[in-house]
């Protein structure tokens, strides 16, 4: 008898075991869906308006590039506060596109200054141009989803 009892537990305990297992399968895919979402729209800023705002940002004076993401904060209020660690390979990437220039500073604090280049200028007002429509368009369409979600 003790021995059937031992069995049912032990089925019970498996049962459970997969029970509890296919839930956490669900809940890590519904996480890592999130989180997909989550770099998504990240990359929205990171890929397509970061560029362009460190085009602007220059564009209003030399700075290193830790400075460029603190101004891309003051500038938004802090809602958009770029790493330092996406900013420096994006400038290395302007610099080979010769849309910007670095050099290294003789103050104490070796730091590298970047200022934007008449191609540089020439990109920022290009792009300005060609995304203008894109980001209104954008911008009407969280404005409406907005709407509809909480109002």
């Amino acid at each position: 008898m003790n021995d059937m009892k031992n069995k049912d537990n032990e089925i019970d305990i498996r049962a459970e075991e997969k029970r509890l297992y296919e839930e956490y399968k669900k809940k890590l895919s519904e996480l890592r869906k999130v989180q997909k979402e989550k770099e998504a729209v990240g990359q929205v800023f990171t890929k397509g308006l970061l560029p362009l705002y460190v085009l602007y940002i220059l564009s209003l004076g030399e700075t290193n590039g830790n400075d460029i993401s603190h101004k891309i904060g003051e500038r938004t209020n802090g809602l958009w506060v770029p790493s330092t660690g996406g900013i420096y390979p994006l400038l290395k990437r302007l610099e080979k596109e010769k849309l910007i220039v670095g050099e290294w500073s003789n103050s104490k604090k070796a730091q590298k200054i970047y200022k934007i280049t008449e191609e540089g200028r020439q990109e920022l007002e290009n792009k300005k141009y060609l995304l203008q429509g894109k980001i209104e368009e954008a911008l009407e369409v969280f404005k409406i989803i907005y709407k509809d979600l909480y109002n």
